[in-house]
Parts: C-alpha cells; structure tokens; sequence
C-alpha cells in the first residue's frame, strides 16, 4: 500500500518524467510534480508530502529560492528536501546543506539513487 508521497520539482520535462516513472514503477510512493519552484511550494502547502526532490536551476524561483521558501513556512519547514544539481562542489554542497537540504544528488543520476535517498530521508 502506498501511503508516502514525493513531490518532484524540475523545471525539466524529460526529467519529471523519467523520475516519476521511476518512483512510481517501484510502487512505494505516491508522486507528485511541479514544474516551477512557486508551483511545487503550492503544492508542497497543500499536500504535505513526505519528501521534496528539488532541481536547483530553474527559471524565475530557482531552487535555493524554492527551499528558502519551504524552511521558512511553518507548513513545509519540516519537510525534508532533496537537492538535484549538477553543480555539487564542496562550496557549493556546503551552502546547499546550510539552506536546509538533507541530501544532494548529482545530475545526472541513476534512478536507484533517488530511490535510496528518499528511502534514507524517509527512514525506510
């Protein structure tokens, strides 16, 4: 039965879906998707998922901005967030962790790695 949910925010088509197929093929989780960091806060505040895989370059609010957003609503702020970036240098995945995320997941990446990160963030 699934009873978790991810939410998948990447201003990327191509990799929306392939996540999504992905998470969904293994019939743990529930997905949902937004394609724009101000789309997937909405969503975030109305379907309280367990878990956030964020895209950090994207247009208009980008990634930092979206978890920014998310840590400081009292709604969202405990949700733990995944950061997707293909720019992981040690400064960068220092202010990335400082932001709130609890993990980083290079791009591109193999869809067994999601599915482990979220099983760590989730404790499962």
């Amino acid at each position: 039965m699934i009873s978790q949910t991810v939410l998948i925010i990447d201003d990327d088509e191509d990799i929306l879906l392939v996540t999504e197929s992905c998470l969904q093929l293994q019939g743990k989780w529930q997905v949902l998707t937004a394609a724009s960091g101000t789309e997937g806060f909405t969503i975030a505040k109305q379907q309280q998922p367990d878990v956030i895989l964020l895209d950090l370059v994207m247009p208009g609010v980008d990634g930092e901005a979206t978890i920014k957003m998310l840590k400081n609503d009292i709604m969202t702020a405990e949700i733990p967030v995944i950061l997707m970036t293909a720019n992981n240098s040690p400064k960068q995945r220092s202010l990335y962790l400082g932001l709130g995320a609890i993990a980083i997941i290079n791009k591109p990446f193999e869809p067994l790695e999601i599915s482990d990160q979220i099983s760590n963030a989730l404790g499962n």
